[in-house]
């Protein structure tokens, strides 16, 4: 060796072999010390991080003079780092378990369409029409690889996946996880399309009987080098990995039979392809050994596959045919062999080999054909529900909640058949400690559940009873279950049945009590009540039940009825009518309204037109839960029913307040404004004020287009709402002989409490009617005197601007039922933008900036269709968007600021320099200057970045800057489309951060 190169020498070793992080992949490239750096035992970076860095640096788009992006440049340094990407898969094997487990589908994507073009694979030639056994070694295995790949990656695209746990919201990364989406579903879309080629090509490469080469690090080297170097050693048949035709056939075929399995969803005749092409992998792998180096085959996958094919297509060769007990089950329950199934489960008692999943999936099945009306199975259910069990305890878990409900009522049969079973689960020839203990325990709880001693004499006698318990276990057994029955010995089995004993008046009369209270036909309840009258006279049976409530009001009324029979058949028809209308069961309480009418239409008007006025309210409450859901108009019939209601001058007639109350509710819902303005009769305003209430909202709503000098109803309905909101005051002298002030919350003075009201406005679905409301209150809370910020409503100015007494305001019940009812109208209409703006006004006014602009984003994003359309001014007025850019300062994102400053009628440029002057920001700063379109804030950002030396950041602002269509020289067409395009984007960004 010269001194030459020996110098040489020694300086190469002499350099570090661990790069510095931040340029490792230069340090590889410039000194091709990659192959050392694999031969490190535990590389770092890794091998499929280096795949990964080496393409994403091959693949970064250059920018011109002119600041335009252009492709990534076919350069020397960027064919080297493609190369370098493919020597580190040939040092991999290119596993693609290991390659798929750690690469993305684009990075994949990009690695074996490198290794094709390499390859010299023909760009633009379909693989399908190539004859792969004409083909170099080395590309014919490029070609396999690639579209093995396709169909692995579909079949693994139609797994489910768990989604990861999002981090805090980042826009720049956000950003990226979507392009990789997409791009990720583009190249499926494309794999999709060409799967049946790829699955041609991969069932010809099963026809070819040689074997087939892939590149290493060495061919690869070879490549790189000059054509006239390479002597045509890679287009030669010994050139690179030899892999054996056994062991491509036996990979490919498994990646055939998972393609075809997952096209069985759709067809299931393919399933017959796929169990062909997995028992030919499982012969494969046979002939080859597990100590193949090429082949790697998840042999418990194949197996679960090879297992459901024998299920999903049973063999038809009877000489071969070995059915697997998943098989026998299944096989079973489609011819209905039920007994059969049962057969299976009681042998496999005693293997263990089917899972407990597989058995409780197999009852669940079962249970749910019992429950469609197949009567025949409810005995099959209870069989493997007992097998099942006995399982269950054998391996020492405890009894389910099924078995100890089939198992409620136990006859002879059942005790029969859990006996067989029990027998046939357990070898008592040779049986272990625990099996014999966990079965004796089960008999035990078994027989001291059971009330009927005839069942328990049939265990206790039972042989594997007596095998499993010894002589003092069992007579501890028996002596318990003589105290609990002294007069009862279980030697002797008792000849007298329980039926068999008369049962006593009383007790008769306690299972009518019990059928009186569950029935809700009336002429069994008539004929049960009759039944109780001939049996005793002394009890009043409508107070059988604590839970046969009838309102206070018509207490005097059904209680003062003599006949004792008729009295407790009206009230219980009554209560029992009331009930099921308060739980939606309308069609029993018109039955029992209905029947109850009929009984007193005999004898008493006035019970008359009660059950009268009780049927409109329960026709109210079912056209409102039923056809009113979806808008329909109630008949004419009802609404003259109920202005018939509110018009009646019957004297003596017992009125639930709530019949007014739902009547002004269904008036106003279905905007019946006119008769409740001029035709509701003046007594009925004096006497009650909720028809009151529902004249002043429909005439303040009928006023609404006119001028604000003849709104005079708005300020009756203001005076009113006032006085309930009021608070009553007095005061007390204290011991010490002070005064002091005593606030009382709910006030007397006004027509109903500020409880009953907003109980009242809770029945109001009318979207004008509510927000007449909404405005009403939210006025009311932004004229207390300490009120820093307004909250914002529709039709706001109707209401007086002032109170003479605002001592007498319980502003805090007001607060409150202005969040209540904004909560109830969203649930109304989740997509009514004003009732949004008000929501996001209240978290505003109370400090919740994050919420505030989750509500304000969401008012706009209703109407614009997601910013696709220019939100409408009266939404996103100057007070919002001030507001807007208000939360944004103190959530310290001052490039929002910035940005919402140019939504401003006249752009805000004081506020916007002084926020972009802030350093410590927490949005995404120049990931958002695309969003700016008003060329004086993005001058001023360049001069900003400049003065702070800044140069990358202020290289994107002039990239801003230098797009044509925000030129001052442009029409102000193209001037306005490019701030709303940007105005688009901000906002659809913006939504996905606090969305």
């Amino acid at each position: 060796m010269s001194a030459e190169a020996a110098d040489r020498e020694a300086a190469t070793s002499s350099r570090p072999c661990t790069p510095p992080q931040t340029c490792w992949f230069e340090f590889l490239l410039e000194e091709s010390l990659l192959e050392k750096h694999l031969r490190k035992p535990c590389p770092d970076p890794a091998p499929v991080q280096l795949i990964v860095q080496f393409l994403e640096q091959a693949s970064k788009p250059s920018v011109n003079e002119q600041n335009q992006v252009q492709p990534p440049p076919d350069n020397k340094r960027n064919r080297i780092l493609k190369l370098l990407a493919l020597k580190v898969a040939a040092h991999l094997k290119w596993d693609l378990d290991i390659l798929e487990k750690s690469l993305s589908v684009p990075v994949l994507n990009m690695l074996l369409n490198e290794l094709l073009c390499v390859s010299k694979v023909p760009p633009g030639t379909k693989h399908v029409d190539m004859d792969l056994a004409t083909l170099p070694p080395t590309t014919a295995m490029a070609i396999l690889l690639y579209n093995r790949w396709a169909i692995r990656t579909i079949v693994q695209s139609s797994f489910p996946v768990k989604q990861a746990k999002p981090g805090p919201p980042q826009l720049s990364v956000m950003n990226q996880m979507q392009q990789e989406k997409e791009l990720t579903e583009n190249i499926l879309k494309v794999l999709k399309e060409q799967a049946s080629d790829s699955i041609l090509v991969l069932e010809a490469a099963l026809k070819l009987n040689k074997d087939l080469y892939v590149h290493t690090m060495r061919t690869l080297d070879l490549l790189a080098m000059e054509p006239g170097m390479v002597n045509g050693e890679t287009e030669s048949s010994a050139a690179g990995l030899k892999i054996k035709t056994e062991e491509m056939q036996c990979q490919v075929c498994y990646d055939l039979g998972a393609a075809y399995f997952q096209q069985g969803s759709t067809n299931s005749a393919v399933y017959e392809n796929a169990r062909e092409k997995f028992f030919r992998t499982k012969e494969l792998i046979t002939e080859i050994g597990s100590l193949s180096l090429h082949c790697t085959i998840d042999e418990k996958r194949l197996a679960g596959y090879c297992q459901a094919c024998d299920v999903l297509v049973p063999s038809s060769d009877s000489t071969s045919q070995q059915l697997t007990p998943y098989s026998q089950v299944h096989i079973c329950l489609r011819s209905g062999n039920y007994q059969e199934v049962i057969k299976i489960f009681m042998e496999d008692n005693l293997t263990f080999s089917l899972p407990v999943q597989f058995r409780q999936s197999v009852l669940r099945e079962l249970f749910q054909k019992a429950l469609q009306g197949n009567e025949a199975l409810d005995e099959i259910c209870f069989k493997v529900c007992a097998c099942n069990t006995v399982r269950d305890i054998l391996e020492g878990r405890t009894i389910s909640v099924q078995f100890n409900q089939l198992f409620l009522r136990p006859n002879k049969e059942k005790i029969d058949f859990l006996l067989e079973v029990c027998s046939r689960s357990i070898n008592l020839e040779n049986p272990s400690d625990s099996l014999k203990g966990n079965m004796a325990s089960f008999l035990k709880n078994v027989c001291l559940g059971l009330e009927d001693l005839q069942y328990v004499f049939m265990i206790s006698s039972h042989e594997l009873f007596i095998t499993l318990l010894k002589d003092e276990e069992r007579k501890l057994l028996l002596d318990q279950m003589r105290k609990r029955s002294p007069r009862v010995n279980l030697c002797i089995k008792p000849v007298t049945s329980f039926y068999d004993i008369p049962a006593s008046a009383s007790v008769n009369i306690g299972q009518l009590e019990h059928q009186l209270i569950l029935s809700v036909d009336p002429w069994r309840i008539r004929q049960i009540l009759i039944e109780l009258h001939g049996m005793t006279s002394e009890r009043q049976f409508w107070t059988v039940s604590n839970k046969w409530e009838v309102p206070s009001v018509y207490n005097g009324v059904i209680l003062g009825i003599k006949d004792n029979l008729t009295r407790d058949l009206v009230y219980i028809l009554m209560a029992k009518g009331l009930h099921c209308s308060t739980v939606m069961d309308f069609s029993h309480a018109k039955q029992l309204f209905a029947a109850c009418l009929e009984l007193v239409t005999e004898f008493s008007p006035k019970l008359r037109q009660v059950m009268l006025n009780e049927m409109l309210l329960l026709d109210i409450y079912t056209h409102e839960a039923g056809t009113g859901q979806s808008g329909e108009r109630p008949p004419s019939d009802l609404i003259s029913r109920v202005r018939g209601y509110l018009e009646m001058r019957l004297p003596d007639i017992p009125l639930r307040q709530v019949i007014a109350e739902e009547c002004v509710a269904f008036m106003l819902n279905w905007k019946e404004n006119e008769y409740l303005t001029l035709q509701v009769p003046a007594f009925l305003l004096q006497n009650n004020p909720y028809v009151k209430l529902g004249q002043l909202l429909a005439a303040t709503i009928k006023e609404l287009p006119g001028p604000k000098e003849s709104r005079r109803t708005a300020k009756d309905l203001w005076e009113v709402v006032v006085q309930i909101c009021s608070v009553s005051s007095q005061h007390k002298r204290g011991n010490d002989g002070r005064v002091s002030l005593i606030k009382q919350r709910e006030s007397t003075l006004g027509i109903m409490y500020r409880s009953e009201l907003l109980s009242f406005i809770k029945k109001l679905r009318e979207p004008l009617v509510l927000t007449i409301i909404l405005s009403l209150f939210v006025k009311l809370h932004n004229v207390r005197e300490d009120i820093v910020n307004d909250i914002t409503a529709e039709h706001i100015s109707i209401w007086p601007s002032s109170i003479p007494n605002l001592q007498s305001v319980d502003f805090e019940a007001v607060a409150v039922t202005v969040k209540e009812l904004v909560r109830y109208a969203r649930s109304i209409n989740p997509s009514n933008h004003s009732w949004l703006i008000i929501q996001a006004d209240i978290y505003f006014a109370t400090n919740q900036y994050s919420a505030a602009l989750h509500y304000y984003l969401q008012a706009g994003a209703v109407c614009s269709d997601f910013f696709n359309k220019a939100v409408p001014p009266d939404v996103y007025t100057d007070q919002v968007i001030k507001r807007m850019i208000k939360c944004c300062s103190l959530l310290n994102c001052h490039t929002q600021v910035a940005i919402l400053c140019q939504f401003l009628r006249e752009i805000d440029y004081k506020t916007a320099f002084k926020s972009l002057q802030e350093q410590n920001s927490h949005d995404a700063m120049d990931s958002y200057y695309d969003y700016i379109w008003d060329v004086t804030i993005l001058e001023y950002l360049t001069y900003l970045h400049h003065k702070r030396g800044e140069t990358d950041k202020r290289q994107i602002a002039i990239k801003a800057i230098g797009q044509t269509e925000l030129n001052a020289s442009n029409p102000e067409e193209v001037l306005q489309l490019a701030a709303q395009r940007r105005k688009k984007k901000f906002l659809q960004a913006m939504a996905k951060l606090y969305f």
